[in-house]
C-alpha cells in the first residue's frame, strides 16, 4: 500500500463562526466556505455553492471534522466532497490570523468524492486521505490517494 499525492484543496473560511454551542458531544462551530481551489494532476477546479464545516470541539483538546463542499471543476464537471477527520486545536492553530505547517498539529481527514461525470469516476472509486494546515484565512489540505 502507497500513498500518491493527488491534488491540494483549499478553502477560505469565513471568520465569523456561528457557535452553536455546547452538547452533550462538545460545542459545535460552523465555519462556512467562502471559495477555494482544488488543483492536481488530473483534477482542478473551484470551490463553489454552499458549504462548511460543523466542526465538534471535544474537552479533549480535538476537534472532530464534518465537512461538505461542492468543486465545479474546469471542464465543467461537478464534484461533491464530504470528510470527517480529526484536528489538534493547538495554540497556533486557534490564534487568529495565525498560519501553520502541516506538521504543527494533527490534522488528518479522509475525503470522498461523489459524481456523475464518468471523466472523475476514479475519484469515486478510490480511497483518499488528508493532512491540512490552516492559512490566515482558512485551511489547506493535501490529499492522497491510497493504492
Amino acid at each position: 500500500m502507497e500513498l500518491v499525492h493527488e491534488m491540494t484543496l483549499t478553502v477560505g473560511l469565513d471568520p465569523k463562526q456561528q457557535m452553536v454551542g455546547a452538547g452533550p458531544g462538545g460545542t459545535r462551530i460552523v465555519a462556512s466556505a467562502t471559495g477555494g481551489q482544488l488543483v492536481g494532476e488530473r483534477v482542478n477546479g473551484t470551490v463553489a455553492g454552499a458549504g462548511a464545516d460543523w466542526v465538534l470541539v471535544g474537552a479533549d483538546g480535538f476537534g472532530r471534522l464534518d465537512v461538505r463542499l461542492q468543486v465545479e471543476t474546469d471542464d465543467g464537471a461537478v464534484l461533491y466532497i464530504s470528510y470527517g477527520g480529526l484536528l489538534q486545536l493547538t495554540e497556533a492553530f486557534t490564534t487568529p490570523g495565525a498560519e501553520t505547517q502541516f506538521d504543527d498539529q494533527y490534522f488528518r481527514s479522509t475525503p470522498v468524492f461523489e459524481t456523475g461525470d464518468e471523466r472523475y469516476a476514479w475519484l469515486t472509486t478510490s480511497v483518499f486521505v488528508g493532512r491540512g494546515r490552516k492559512l490566515s484565512d482558512g485551511v489547506e489540505y493535501e490529499i492522497f490517494r491510497v493504492t
